[in-house]
């Protein structure tokens, strides 16, 4: 019995031991968000790289291969009068673009947050031109713009206006390319009106108490804890005013004199025209590079306009040295 009891104790522990499973329950989440990852890697991480790559080199179509380093990106800077006329040309369209879309797409939430009958009629409305494709909202356009049977000029001239040829004026073809810019308002307008939905009607109770009114009401309730939301719709149009190509290389072809002649045409000019793949990476790094400083400088800046509910900003408090000579003591 003594040679026997350490074997039936090893065999008691051994039963006692839990059983370890072979599941594939850890490896689960990482097997439904592959897809994701392996898109990601592959047409989005791994393209930027290789655009990287490529801005270093004379990298022509067709043709062979040279490494120049950074001499694509002198020569934009140095010896590319398009450059900056088409840069210079990107910046007051946001300057116009940005504020203006934003202003139009708060508007139409407003009008669209109010309690009247057949407003989900007038939300679809709204909405319709934010789906239809580039290329038929160029060609609306052009027909409202012409100059000789533009449906435009001929509302002026029912007032006894003269309307010019909006695309082929330098002094406003830019204003025109802005105006139809603002007419697929309904991805921005949709987000505002979530917004404009979230916040409690408390707050406007307690104002009107207070004894303010509509416009004070606007400004101190309705713009505060609309912006969180102002802050994403200011980024997105700022993405959007520097990406601008498909209704001008439609409607003007960059004309007349240039007017038009946007940076994201200068770049798609420069790869699919010119072949001049290399060149044209350079000016897309550029830009992600302006755009990536303008997000940044509106984020700094959100912490002296964005407000979160709940969220109370404080001034330090400073000790007087008597008070912190107290407390030592």
């Amino acid at each position: 019995m003594a040679q026997t009891y350490p074997q039936q104790a090893g065999e008691q522990t051994a039963s006692l031991k839990p059983r370890r499973k072979r599941s594939w329950g850890g490896a689960a989440p990482y097997l439904f968000i592959f897809p994701w990852i392996f898109g990601f890697l592959v047409f989005t991480l791994g393209p930027l790289l290789f655009s990287l790559i490529i801005s270093l080199f004379d990298w022509p179509i067709v043709g062979e291969v040279h490494f120049i380093g950074l001499g694509n990106y002198v020569e934009m800077f140095t010896d590319d009068p398009l450059f900056w006329k088409s840069f210079g040309v990107t910046l007051k369209f946001a300057a116009l673009f940005v504020p203006l879309n934003i202003m139009v797409a708060l508007g139409l939430a407003i009008l669209l947050n109010q309690k009247t009958r057949g407003s989900a009629i007038f939300r679809t409305a709204f909405y319709l031109p934010s789906v239809i494709s580039g290329v038929a909202l160029a060609m609306i356009w052009s027909w409202v713009y012409s100059g000789d049977y533009g449906i435009l000029n001929y509302f002026l001239s029912i007032i006894g206006v003269q309307g010019p040829d909006w695309l082929n004026d330098t002094h406003w073809s830019l204003v025109a390319m802005v105006v139809a810019s603002l007419w697929g308002q309904g991805s921005m307008m949709l987000v505002f009106l979530a917004g404009l939905k979230g916040i409690p009607k408390d707050l406007y109770e307690s104002a009107s108490i207070d004894g303010a009114g509509k416009i004070r009401q606007f400004i101190s309730v309705t713009i505060p804890m609309l912006s969180p939301t102002i802050l994403f719709n200011l980024i997105t149009s700022i993405i959007a005013a520097f990406q601008q190509l498909t209704l001008a290389l439609l409607l003007t072809g960059g004309g007349p004199m240039n007017s038009t002649y946007f940076y994201a045409m200068y770049m798609y000019e420069n790869a699919f025209k010119f072949f001049k793949m290399g060149y044209s990476a350079a000016n897309a790094w550029f830009m992600f590079l302006i755009v990536l400083s303008l997000t940044f400088l509106v984020f700094k800046s959100s912490e002296a306009w964005v407000f979160y509910e709940g969220e109370m900003k404080r001034k330090p408090q400073k000790n007087s040295k008597s008070g912190g000579r107290g407390r030592s003591a």
